[in-house]
């Protein structure tokens, strides 16, 4: 079996894409993943951010090729102006930097950019959602509060083929985990309490993000977003997944047609 090869797209912008970085690259040597970048992409230049300077430095340490391109610096005013533009214009300048590495897919990782619909059908390139598939739309802090407005009784993440529009592409995994039941249903009460005393919209003012439900929904979501991640690099990795001419497939070579349920896998991760 041929070596499974990525592209990474990062823009640095925390410790938690270091960190996803760092695992990734962990995961590669410890034989987790049987595979290897082809490249890393970084949305900054050097100098640029602390962050995305450790990622550079430490592609340079593992021999991983390294291209940067700073969003923020590229044709500023065209950015202001005409938003759709400059997102064509700045993906074809990234893509004729990576073009030459005839890398079957990106993985986007913390890249902070949407893509342009020109780069989509040129590449084909997956991102983590936060939630499930058919799932909310939008920031993973949309996602929650969606969850808790229409009192739903699970959630997890998806990493989804990215098309141009946004967070609607085809599942490929994802993983779920039950917010009713033991160790929840207090923090279920307490919600319905504030929101008969002050309202949904009110309850999300005076609160916010400091609901307990809310931050525990958050930190039962994010230990497990990144081992998501390994283990979709892992089923790729292992021929479970493909890609070919834009298209994900299964084992068997047909077009997938459900996502992998990786759910166990990512909690096995979790539980070590």
């Amino acid at each position: 079996m041929a070596t499974f090869r990525f592209g990474w797209w990062t823009t640095g912008r925390d410790e938690a894409a270091v960190n996803l970085f760092k695992a990734v690259c962990k995961a590669i040597s410890n034989g987790r993943i049987h595979g290897d970048f082809c490249y890393c992409f970084i949305s900054k230049r050097e100098g640029e951010g602390r962050f995305s300077d450790e990622i550079a430095r430490l592609c340079k340490e593992e021999d991983i090729p390294l291209e940067m391109l700073s969003a923020l610096e590229f044709k500023k005013e065209l950015r202001k102006r005409n938003r759709d533009e400059w997102r064509r214009l700045y993906h074809e300048a990234l893509f004729s930097l990576i073009k030459r590495y005839d890398c079957p897919l990106a993985v986007l990782a913390g890249y902070m950019w949407v893509l342009s619909a020109e780069i989509c059908k040129k590449i084909s390139a997956i991102n983590l959602h936060p939630a499930l598939p058919g799932g909310p739309t939008g920031t993973w802090q949309e996602v929650i509060w969606k969850l808790l407005e229409r009192n739903i009784d699970k959630t997890g993440a998806m990493m989804h083929l990215v098309t141009p529009e946004l967070d609607r592409g085809p599942a490929i995994t994802f993983f779920a985990f039950s917010i009713k039941g033991k160790g929840w249903d207090e923090l279920w009460k307490e919600f319905y309490d504030l929101k008969e005393r002050y309202g949904f919209s009110g309850l999300k003012e005076k609160v916010g993000e400091g609901l307990p439900l809310f931050k525990k929904i958050r930190k039962e979501g994010e230990i497990r977003e990144l081992p998501l991640i390994v283990e979709t690099l892992r089923s790729f990795s292992l021929g479970r997944l493909k890609v070919s001419k834009g298209q994900i497939l299964d084992e068997k070579g047909d077009v997938l047609t459900s996502p992998l349920d990786l759910s166990k896998e990512v909690d096995s991760q979790i539980s070590k």
